[in-house]
């Protein structure tokens, strides 16, 4: 997809404030730090449109990114951060559920995970409630320019043994850094989409 246009379009924490419904959308959930937004920083290429951070727990509200007027990445708040009061966690949780079981416009939930760790309880559980709300299960594994490529497979095996993942087509290793697989990454919104370029 080539990129004529992307902006923020919406910061919200309520329901009320998400844009008009319509303008099908993806989610990406992964725990904070996990590099959301450096997914769609570097598959837009732009530097700074989703701001990055390196303090965990920065992204505290749902926020939308239009892209050509053809879908929305929807970037969802970071989980697992322990340094964030309780009832802080649970507000974020029920502003996550509320999302991704009443959105309309939502075609697909991405999960990302760090491709170098085993996934954690919280991540367990984010692609239980994923696959409960009917979404594929499709993760992005980030950081893999933090190994070789050779042993992708092997971190991938560890990703889906600990998620019960029988078709390993649903991992796909990611680097913002290095734009490892942008194009893959690119092909899958594409299809989940149904999006042919003019």
């Amino acid at each position: 997809m080539k990129i004529r246009k992307a902006e923020l379009l919406a910061v919200t924490a309520k329901k009320e404030q998400y844009p008009e419904e319509g303008i099908p959308e993806i989610a990406l959930a992964g725990r904070s730090n996990v590099g959301k937004s450096s997914f769609i920083n570097t598959l837009i290429n732009r530097k700074k449109l989703a701001r990055t951070s390196s303090q965990p727990g920065k992204t505290q509200t749902i926020n939308f990114y239009n892209i050509n007027d053809v879908f929305r990445f929807v970037d969802l708040p970071g989980y697992g951060y322990a340094r964030v009061s309780r009832s802080q966690r649970e507000a974020w949780g029920r502003m996550i559920d509320a999302y991704l079981r009443d959105r309309q416009s939502l075609k697909e939930t991405f999960l990302l995970l760090d491709m170098r760790h085993e996934p954690g309880e919280h991540d367990k559980m984010m692609y239980e409630w994923i696959k409960e709300m009917g979404f594929t299960g499709y993760i992005i594994a980030t950081k893999a320019d933090k190994m070789s490529k050779g042993s992708w497979q092997k971190y991938t095996s560890v990703i889906a043994k600990k998620l019960d993942i029988t078709d390993r087509r649903l991992i796909l290793p990611f680097s913002a850094s290095k734009k490892l697989n942008v194009e893959k990454a690119w092909l899958l919104i594409e299809d989940i989409l149904g999006y042919e370029e003019d």
